[in-house]
């Protein structure tokens, strides 16, 4: 299912793939709802979070994945690692191959320093997110969830709004859906735009009510404010007049549309709280919960690679 022995994009998986991948995690979810576990599937095996950016949400997700596989996990906080005290990136490779990791979950600033990593260990490495390219175990999950709903992802119209730029989860949301045969929108300001957003296949709105109608899925993105410089936007007031989910914007998209968010929320700028909190329309609950059984199938067909290149 990854043919290289590491997760470190979407862009590139195959749909056969993708497909295998949501199917396991499938069922995952299942055994998860159901109190069951497979602890010995990962005995024996060492699994390291990473994470040189925080995300408690990210690395709590993996951390409980991990241990009901039955891995020793450990986190290492980079805080207080040799890392911020001036150690390189390749030292911290030497590092991790001295004790004899097995899998390996990194979270960094930096676009592609999970794939370095992945040349240098002898771990399979994992991209919990990079820079501004990919959060590939995040669009997965994503996919899991909406499939959950709607079924095949093939013909489904998901509009992507918000903060596109940024967002790492946009662009592996837009490989891994393009892929899977559904029509992708993006609904931003031009300043919240990439400059390569023409190459990406998809159809831009800057009119929210525009780009909603019709839409069967609502990814709401989060306005990250501290990897952008000034001015992007004028008040985060202004911006959730315009681009912030609430019930009226809502009503344009389908009547069955689902509201998905990736977290952390800022609410009242991106996303209404009556919307947010919506049971009839939020899986924003049920994405952290396919979070964990995505995760666990991917740390479970990684798994199964070092096992036969052992």
């Amino acid at each position: 299912m990854l043919p290289e022995g590491h997760l470190l994009a979407i862009e590139g998986l195959e749909p056969p793939h993708i497909q295998a991948l949501l199917d396991l995690a499938e069922s995952y979810a299942l055994l998860n709802r159901q109190g069951k576990t497979q602890r010995d599937l990962l005995k024996g095996r060492t699994l390291i979070n990473l994470f040189f950016e925080d995300s408690t949400r990210t690395r709590t997700s993996f951390e409980l994945a991990g241990k009901r596989l039955g891995a020793d996990v450990i986190n290492m906080s980079v805080a207080q690692s040799s890392v911020n005290k001036g150690e390189t990136l390749l030292d911290t490779a030497s590092t991790l191959n001295a004790m004899n990791t097995d899998l390996l979950v990194v979270r960094h600033a930096q676009s592609g320093a999970p794939a370095l990593l992945a040349q240098k260990v002898s771990a399979a490495v994992i991209n919990a997110g990079d820079g501004t390219h990919e959060h590939p175990t995040q669009a997965l999950l994503d996919a899991l969830t909406i499939r959950r709903h709607k079924g095949d992802l093939h013909g489904l119209v998901v509009a992507i709004c918000g903060d596109i730029t940024y967002s790492r989860v946009a662009r592996s949301n837009i490989h891994l859906l393009s892929a899977m045969g559904a029509e992708v929108r993006l609904i931003a300001p031009p300043t919240l735009l990439p400059t390569d957003v023409d190459r990406l296949g998809v159809t831009v709105f800057h009119d929210m009510r525009k780009g909603l109608a019709g839409a069967d899925v609502v990814m709401m993105l989060r306005l990250q404010k501290e990897r952008m410089a000034g001015g992007l936007i004028p008040s985060a007031r202004e911006f959730f007049r315009f681009y912030g989910l609430d019930h009226e914007k809502l009503s344009y998209a389908k009547p069955d549309a689902i509201v998905m968010h990736p977290g952390p929320m800022n609410r009242g700028i991106e996303i209404d709280s009556a919307v947010a909190d919506d049971p009839t329309r939020s899986v924003i609950g049920e994405q952290v919960e396919m979070g964990v059984a995505m995760r666990m199938a991917v740390l479970d067909v990684l798994a199964r690679n070092l096992r036969r290149n052992a």
